[in-house]
């Protein structure tokens, strides 16, 4: 038991030192800016450190040719299927922004789930909120499953409830809260600094697994549920940290939170529903109990390393 222990601490070790900030999003965003009847100048910008342009290929609609900074459409206008190669890998989304001659608007956005969109010529049609909520779905369930340190928390959650009665209580309040603070941060109401709010979700993953791993009848045992809505509401700020990075669309506000939320709250079932499954098939063989407690001290020293990190980056 000590020697599996001990290559599993070493394998977290190993792990966790580059996946650390693996919840963070980059969003390269494409300006497009009518100048004349079916012209447009367009440019990248983006969050990381090097040029959009260098990762990101527009694949323009059919009639489009484009130079280095002008793309021209001719009489039909920007009208047909618009799409963006390698979205998904250095970047997480790609957000494309036009702005017609008549002074309208509209925001797209491209994941790697679907990196295509249909374009209609002007900021006039009813697709767009259906299109803006299928790509914050998606995006809402690629950065739960992405994001290692909440998916921890969740686990180390289960490690503590176990599969009952009282899980559906601790998840739903988990679930509330981190959606009460998620659109308080989207929406600017409730501000706070990316690094604090990273290192609290770090300790708050080490508090539970250490909890879980206790033996005694502690608060955290008594009421899981006030556990996971107290740090359910800092982990809300985190979802929210990058959807700041993503951005949301003024036309469509209120649906892309919403869709981005729902994404989330569909990734952490589907988590939940996998651990199930596991825990089922593997439940009646004898030794998979024995790999409750090195488990969650995999889970514990993560959370651990990624602590001392993320609080000597806000003393730095």
């Amino acid at each position: 038991m000590k020697r599996v222990l001990r290559w599993m601490m070493l394998g977290a070790l190993a792990l966790f030192a580059t996946a650390g900030s693996a919840h963070e999003l980059t969003m390269a965003e494409l300006e497009m800016r009518e100048i004349a009847p079916g012209q447009f100048v367009w440019q990248w910008t983006a969050s990381g450190t090097r040029p959009a342009a260098d990762e990101l290929t527009v694949v323009w609609p059919a009639g489009c040719t484009a130079d280095a900074n002008v793309v021209r459409c001719g009489e039909a206008g920007l009208r047909g299927t618009l799409g963006v190669d390698g979205v998904g890998k250095r970047y997480s989304a790609a957000m494309l922004k036009v702005a017609w001659l008549d002074g309208q608007s509209r925001v797209y956005t491209l994941t790697k789930g679907q990196p295509q969109i249909r374009v209609y010529g002007s900021a006039d049609d009813n697709r767009g909120m259906g299109e803006i909520a299928s790509a914050y779905l998606v995006l809402g369930i690629e950065h739960i499953l992405s994001g290692l340190d909440h998916l921890m928390f969740v686990i180390a959650l289960l490690f503590l409830v176990g599969f009952n009665r009282r899980l559906i209580w601790t998840i739903t309040a988990f679930t509330a809260a981190h959606s009460i603070t998620l659109a308080l941060g989207a929406l600017g109401v409730l501000t706070l600094r990316p690094p604090p709010v990273e290192a609290t979700i770090a300790l708050s993953i080490m508090l539970v697994a250490a909890e879980a791993l206790s033996k005694q009848t502690t608060m955290s045992r008594r009421w899981p549920a006030l556990v996971a809505f107290v740090f359910g509401l800092i982990h809300g700020l985190g979802f929210a940290g990058a959807l700041e990075e993503i951005g949301l669309p003024q036309n469509h506000l209120a649906v892309a939170l919403l869709t981005f939320n729902v994404g989330v709250e569909l990734g952490q079932l589907l988590v939940v529903g996998v651990a199930y499954l596991i825990y089922r098939f593997f439940a009646r063989v004898p030794t998979f109990a024995l790999a409750r407690t090195p488990a969650l001290y995999v889970i514990g020293s993560a959370a651990a390393y990624w602590s001392i990190g993320r609080i000597v980056n806000i003393l730095a």
